[in-house]
């Protein structure tokens, strides 16, 4: 097995050397805006400007207006272009224009053919520099939105997932609903959105991350033209870490026929010497669940875990498993876990686990759209090189590195339970031999 994947690792090490999927990237300055910049030899440019902050750019009672006021930009039209124009425009030549946001940042971004690359980037630049925010797109976009967050609080993975981050980030910025709930939605005014928005999208918290075969020096040209001109701005406030010591188990009590059950524990940053180690240990853990809990239990349809490594700020590693038999399930999940932190992991399970990353790495690598993605998430969670030495990172974790982190950061569980609230009781969810004296227990109907 060790020698396959070797020579595994070896051919895909040739591809990238080959492919010109992987090219020279390289990092340089604006007029005070950050570029990076990578050279693939293809007819697709990629092109994202990421903005940092996200949840730490507003209040709790702002929830949403991110993700509001950048879909708004993208989508209204501009004060050069009406939405029809610009939308036709775009069409026309395969180029897509849009917007999103998370919990660390938000983003516009650009796809195009490179015959396109001039038209396309103006319709980017005046996308981002020249938003219309006309009443009337923003009265069909606020009422989608809402839509859209009703549909969300009726969806039961969705709930839990909100009352997970309430539960555990609780008054930290995490807590905030990035997407925005119904009420924060409904609350916010077309002069909300504009004064955001000109108050956010500066230099200081973005940066543009172009991938894609065009001229270094025509690219600079554009940007100083365009791009540079926005605002100097301020950073983002920035929020301690939480390390997620601290016990905070609460049931939401719903009468629903399958219960929902996330355990959410501390983890390092994907930065740290820790990070990657503990990436290829949640995952194996992962694996086991599904082993354990539905093809030997039949207790749920799809257990996971996995370490959310997409989190700026405060990531952490998350189990979750939908069932009708909670308890049952839950003391799976702990004995798993606890099996681990006595026995540790099998060699042939890095192995494996190692192969399969690769693998998917490379595989995921093969659009423009995805590098660029990768580029600046990279960036935001310690630098755009991480996203480059990739391959490094995972070869050097040992069995040793998987069973320190796995040993080291799953002390602490807070779990959020959606569901029946007579299916479980306090004793469920504490650990064995790890039951703090600060335990709190909620029960919200």
């Amino acid at each position: 097995m060790k020698k396959l994947f070797k020579i595994n690792i070896a051919i895909l090490a040739c591809l990238a050397w080959v492919n010109p999927t992987f090219g020279q990237t390289q990092e340089f300055d604006v007029k005070g805006l950050k570029v990076i910049y990578k050279n693939v030899p293809k007819e697709i440019i990629s092109a994202r400007l990421f903005i940092q902050g996200g949840t730490a750019n507003y209040s709790m009672e702002q929830s949403g207006i991110e993700d509001f006021a950048l879909q708004l930009a993208v989508s209204g039209g501009t004060k050069n272009m009406s939405k029809l124009e610009f939308s036709t425009a775009a069409e026309q030549m395969s180029t897509t224009v849009a917007a999103g946001t998370n919990y660390d940042y938000g983003q516009i971004n650009m796809r195009c053919v490179k015959q396109n690359w001039d038209a396309s980037w103006n319709l980017f630049v005046d996308a981002i520099m020249n938003p219309a925010f006309e009443e009337q797109q923003y009265g069909l976009l606020k009422d989608q939105l809402i839509a859209t967050a009703k549909q969300n609080d009726a969806d039961p993975d969705q709930s839990l997932v909100q009352a997970a981050m309430a539960n555990v980030f609780e008054g930290k910025n995490y807590e905030k609903n990035p997407n925005g709930t119904v009420e924060s939605l409904s609350s916010l005014s077309l002069e909300d959105l504009k004064s955001y928005y000109n108050s956010t999208v500066g230099k200081e918290r973005s940066f543009l991350v172009v991938v894609g075969d065009i001229d270094v020096d025509d690219l600079k040209k554009k940007v100083a033209a365009s791009l540079a001109k926005l605002p100097k701005g301020t950073m983002p406030s920035e929020e301690e870490r939480n390390m997620l010591g601290e016990v905070t188990n609460k049931i939401n009590d719903r009468d629903i026929a399958t219960n929902y059950i996330a355990g959410v524990l501390s983890a390092p940053t994907l930065a740290s010497e820790d990070g990657t180690a503990m990436m290829i240990a949640m995952s194996i853990l992962s694996e086991r669940y599904f082993l354990e809990l539905r093809s030997k239990r039949s207790l749920s349809y799809a257990p996971y875990s996995y370490y959310d490594n997409g989190k700026v700020t405060n990531p952490y590693n998350w189990i979750y498993i939908s069932t009708t038999d909670p308890k049952q399930s839950i003391q799976v999940m702990v004995d798993e876990i606890s099996k681990l932190k006595k026995d540790g992991f099998e060699e042939k399970e890095l192995v494996n686990k190692k192969q399969k990353y690769l693998t998917q790495f490379y595989m995921g690598q093969e659009t423009l759209s995805s590098q660029s993605q990768s580029l600046g998430s990279n960036e935001l969670k310690g630098g755009w090189k991480m996203s480059e030495n990739f391959t490094e990172r995972v070869n050097a974790v040992t069995l040793e590195d998987i069973n320190r982190v796995i040993d080291k950061y799953t002390d602490v569980i807070s779990w959020t339970y959606l569901g029946k609230a007579d299916m479980v009781s306090e004793e469920d969810f504490l650990q064995p031999n790890k039951v703090p004296d600060d335990v709190k227990l909620n029960s919200k109907n």
